[in-house]
């Protein structure tokens, strides 16, 4: 009996050990304070911090517009599959009209509110940039190189200041001309090459179309930096200095001038419109009919192709001028707030520019960043080629902190002349007064 107790205790006493030693495994470093359940509350605690992790919710703020096919193709498409392949991150995508993105980022920065990430228009990161708001990727996240080193070079320069990058390119594009075939071979017109045949054109195909209605030759959605750069840069103006310094001379510059002015006499003559409220909208507008010619980028192919499938128009390059062929250059970059969940804000980043969904928004009329997609038959078939012609001559707005200032000073000077209000080159030598303060701070 006695030696049965001395058996049954040298068992209790190994079981013991192997369960302390098997504890021990669970939970290599336990604080003073763990009780005798320690190893289970610290699993619990690991599960809950798991969980915790898991559980992500990152704020992707854009200017697709909310019932365009991209918006269709984010929300039906990306972020699902985002998602899929990110367990336990979910993405919050929310829709802005593109003026109030950017009024929106401004606000919610003085809050410390901000999203983060965002698609923001390329002319904003410098501004941006100065509030101290966006991450510089390449000093911040360990993987930047890798994935900046697959995106185009040139698109990539629209994010970059000081050497530092604020931002992944999106996408890229500029705009060329589109006109309605039918019109001009009625009218028995070519083509418009330069900007001599364009006004030509414009005029002659500005009147009454045989329901009695009003036509116009062109079309132009607004006034600012990025409707009229390709005018004033073709026609050899310029807005700036080269050092983008001072704007006296060259925003008031007979050339800008007098671009400005050849857009008041067209629209004085009823043979352009577009930005007036109550202006029939640009892609039913040509559509119709109503709207012979418009300065658009790629993702009209894709407006056209859903809306007025069977409407024939071609494409040309901006009418090139004094400065020649010159349209503007655009495109989008994503980027990173200093508040952002960095982990799966970059998770993020790198699967929008990743090839998959760069070749699923190249469906929708988004030219690509990332050089793999743009080998993509998706891209060739999409018929990007003059876009990617005209980029290789397109300029960049001024890429200065102050420019969204400039931009809608610009469009108010430019409004006023169309309106009768003041001359082209009083508007602009009032214009040229405020661009230097801006510049200057």
């Amino acid at each position: 009996m006695k030696d049965n107790k001395k058996l049954l205790a040298i068992v209790l006493t190994a079981a013991l050990s192997l369960g302390a030693m098997a504890g021990c495994g669970k939970s290599p470093v336990n604080s003073e304070s763990s009780s005798q359940d320690g190893p289970q509350n610290s699993t619990e605690s690991s599960q809950s911090a798991t969980e915790k992790q898991e559980e992500v919710t990152i704020n992707f703020w854009h200017h697709y517009s909310a019932q365009s096919a991209e918006n269709d193709t984010l929300m039906n498409v990306l972020i699902p599959a985002f998602e899929s392949e990110n367990p336990g991150i979910k993405v919050n995508a929310v829709s802005h009209e593109w003026a109030d993105l950017h009024e929106k980022i401004l606000i919610n920065a003085k809050a410390d509110t901000l999203p983060d990430v965002a698609r923001l228009d390329s002319a904003w990161i410098p501004e941006f940039q100065k509030m101290g708001i966006l991450v510089p990727l390449d000093e911040e996240i360990a993987g930047f190189s890798d994935v900046s080193g697959g995106l185009l070079e040139s698109a990539m320069s629209t994010a970059q200041i000081g050497g530092h990058s604020y931002g992944l390119a999106l996408n890229t594009n500029t705009k060329i001309l589109f006109y309605n075939q039918k019109a001009l071979e009625d009218a028995g017109l070519s083509v418009p090459s330069d900007m001599e045949e364009f006004v030509e054109a414009v005029k002659q195909l500005s009147g009454s179309n045989e329901n009695g209605q009003q036509v116009w030759g062109y079309d132009e959605p607004a006034l600012a930096g990025w409707n009229l750069c390709p005018f004033i840069w073709s026609c050899g103006g310029e807005l700036t200095s080269p050092d983008q310094k001072t704007a006296t001379g060259y925003i008031n510059s007979p050339e800008t001038v007098a671009t400005v002015q050849l857009l008041a006499d067209l629209y004085g003559e009823g043979c352009i419109t577009g930005w007036n409220s109550g202006d029939i909208p640009m892609t039913d507008g040509f559509g119709t009919g109503r709207y012979m010619m418009l300065l658009e980028g790629p993702w009209k192919i894709a407006e056209m192709q859903g809306a007025y499938p069977d409407f024939a128009y071609g494409t040309a390059p901006m009418p090139a001028g004094k400065g020649g062929s010159v349209s503007v250059l655009g495109g989008e970059d994503i980027s990173m707030f200093r508040s952002a969940n960095q982990d799966a804000a970059w998770k993020f980043m790198e699967f929008m520019t990743s090839p998959y969904a760069q070749e699923e928004m190249a469906k929708c009329g988004q030219i690509p960043v990332n050089k793999e997609a743009l080998e993509s038959d998706t891209v060739k078939k999409a018929d990007f080629a003059p876009f990617i012609e005209a980029i290789k001559t397109a300029k960049s707005r001024p890429t200065v902190a102050s420019w969204s200032e400039i931009d809608s000073e610009l469009a108010t000077a430019v409004t006023a002349v169309m309106n009768g209000e003041k001359t082209a080159q009083e508007a602009m030598d009032e214009l040229a007064v405020k661009m230097d303060k801006l510049l200057a701070e």
